[in-house]
């Protein structure tokens, strides 16, 4: 059973955390590894492709970030730094986030390349601009700048 790059980062990263007796990165990586397990078993699949993995890690660290804010308006911010802590122990497994500048900077690109001439044009950019940029950039940014680009 070959394990992909980051399923293997991750494995080692939990053997490191356990060695360290890092509390908070242990319980995160536990967190991504209990999705993969989740995912393989649901597919049947021996191991996950690292995009598929990716997918998985934006998700928790979405979850994370949407439990943080709730718990920050409910005034409890030890719940809320837990969940940003753990947040921060999962982004390193995460590629390199574009800055807005990069972001509109390839949907410029994707408008060009598809031919796109106004707002009728959002889905077709979208889908071409997701498709370039996954796991690079946040969903929300990208259609708020394709958006803006189109109108």
């Amino acid at each position: 059973m070959s394990l992909g790059n980051l399923e293997q980062q991750i494995n080692d990263g939990i053997k490191a955390a356990m060695l360290a007796k890092e509390k908070t990165r242990l319980e995160s990586l536990r967190a991504i590894k209990a999705a993969i397990l989740l995912e393989k078993s649901k597919d049947g699949a021996e191991s996950l492709s690292d995009q598929a993995v990716v997918k998985l890690i934006q998700k928790l660290v979405k979850q994370r970030k949407e439990s943080a804010e709730i718990y920050a308006q409910q005034n409890r911010p030890e719940l809320a730094e837990n969940e940003l802590a753990e947040m921060a122990a999962m982004e390193p497994y995460l590629p390199k986030q574009l800055t807005e500048a990069e972001i509109e900077s390839v949907v410029r690109e994707v408008i060009a390349q598809v031919g796109a001439s106004g707002p009728q044009d959002m889905g077709k950019v979208m889908g071409a601009a997701n498709k370039q940029l996954a796991g690079q950039a946040d969903g929300r940014m990208v259609s708020e700048i394709v958006k803006r680009l189109l109108n």
